[in-house]
């Protein structure tokens, strides 16, 4: 059959499923405002970026600028589709990220087509990131209407889909009721052959210092540093450690432009005001900070971490947690419902309250004292993600077979 994968980044989320159906004898195409490296029997074929200008946005209702981003962009997406039905192509199925809009008008172009959405998350005022952490000011009724309509354009794609799926059973959760009930739960999947604790496991900073197993060192890694990912409570953390362990170190890895929430009090960067406030009290000659390490060699830091440290608010759980598992390592998470999922307290790793930064520091202090007695959390770590999480056994043959069964069978979400 045809497929018709659909990401403005791709293949994001679909670079595996994506090249095991060009492999089993589909006709696979994406579409995508990106120009990535080639996968092999994918043929790209792109939509120029949406106009945004800092002037239209403005111009829209503050409550619709969500909205407006992603109808632009479904009407570059829309264009492209439709030069290519014009030029005879017609796709059995389309699956497509929902996060930014582009599925939008393509029940309208490709009305045979089955269509699968791959759901992240669904915004609500309670439960949620929104309203967590204090630090972002109150609730208000400005607020909670603003949450709401986030949803829109996902509102929009979900009743013109025939599936959606979603990467774990709490970002499912926070969809309404009708569209989980013709939604599946699928991850995209670690590659734990490849990802594994048996891999170079010594790590070298740029003055030429290096780390191994063994060493009182822990580790930190966020797409970037922000509130969302618990930056802020775990550099308060950091310095009580210091106190209880001199001889640590702390390697952070995140970027520092901010991708969720919005800037810290006063604005600027997360990592600028985090900063600030630790300023005097935090020896930064041990803390070591990278922008962006490719991924081998984040793999390499998380066989080396003695400790390593993932904080989150309850939205989307992040890959490089499941990765770091993989690699064995032994993680100190946060006690919320994402964390909780993959983690359970004492058995797989250890979990504290996202907002306490003395017990995040003493929590790690522990791990530091008693590294033999996180040996079965590393090796149940492992064994986790093997079992729930893994490529090649679970999560890939999954996708296929839903895709597949979808496209012979879909029937609509509304």
């Amino acid at each position: 059959m045809r497929v018709l994968f659909i990401h403005q980044n791709f293949p994001g989320q679909f670079r595996h499923v994506a090249a095991a159906m060009a492999a089993s004898g589909h006709e696979v195409s994406a579409l995508a405002e990106a120009q990535n490296p080639p996968i092999a029997g994918v043929t790209l074929y792109r939509y120029p970026a949406p106009e945004m200008s800092q002037e239209a946005q403005a111009r829209a209702h503050p409550y619709l600028r969500r909205l407006d981003s992603h109808l632009r962009r479904a009407q570059m997406v829309a264009r492209a589709a439709t030069q290519l039905r014009q030029r005879g192509y017609r796709p059995e199925l389309i699956v497509s990220h929902i996060g930014w809009g582009e599925s939008m008008f393509m029940r309208d172009i490709f009305p045979q087509a089955r269509i699968v959405l791959h759901c992240e998350y669904f915004f609500r005022a309670e439960g949620g990131d929104v309203g967590f952490d204090p630090i972002y000011g109150e609730m208000t009724l400005d607020t909670i209407a603003r949450t709401r309509m986030l949803n829109t354009g996902q509102l929009v794609q979900l009743e013109a889909a025939d599936w959606g799926m979603a990467p774990t059973m709490w970002q499912r959760s926070r969809y309404p009721d009708w569209v989980q009930a013709k939604m599946s739960v699928i991850h995209e999947g670690v590659d734990t052959i490849a990802i594994n604790p048996d891999g170079p496991a010594g790590f070298t900073l740029p003055d030429g210092r290096s780390f191994r197993r063994g060493d009182p060192l822990v580790t930190y890694t966020a797409r970037h540093l922000e509130a969302y990912r618990g930056f802020h409570h775990f550099m308060e953390a950091l310095v009580t450690l210091q106190k209880l362990r001199p001889d640590a170190h702390a390697v952070v890895v995140g970027g520092s432009k901010g991708a969720y929430g919005g800037p810290p009090p006063g604005g600027g960067t997360w990592r600028e005001w985090a900063l600030k406030q630790v300023d005097g009290r935090l020896d930064l000659t041990r803390v070591h900070f990278f922008d962006w390490l490719r991924h081998d060699q984040l793999h390499t830091l998380f066989r080396v971490s003695a400790a390593h440290v993932y904080l989150t608010f309850p939205f989307v759980l992040s890959w490089s947690v499941l990765e770091a598992m993989a690699c064995g390592a032994a993680v100190l998470g946060s006690a919320t419902a994402p964390v909780q999922e993959v983690i359970a307290d004492g058995v797989n790793g250890r979990l504290v309250d996202f907002f306490d930064s003395d017990a995040i520091a003493h929590g790690l202090a522990d791990m530091l004292a008693n590294p033999a007695a996180l040996v079965p959390l590393r090796a149940a770590a492992r064994a986790s993600v093997v079992e729930h999480y893994d490529l090649q056994s679970r999560c890939l043959p999954q996708w296929v077979t839903l895709l597949e069964g979808v496209a012979r069978s879909g029937s609509g979400l509304g």
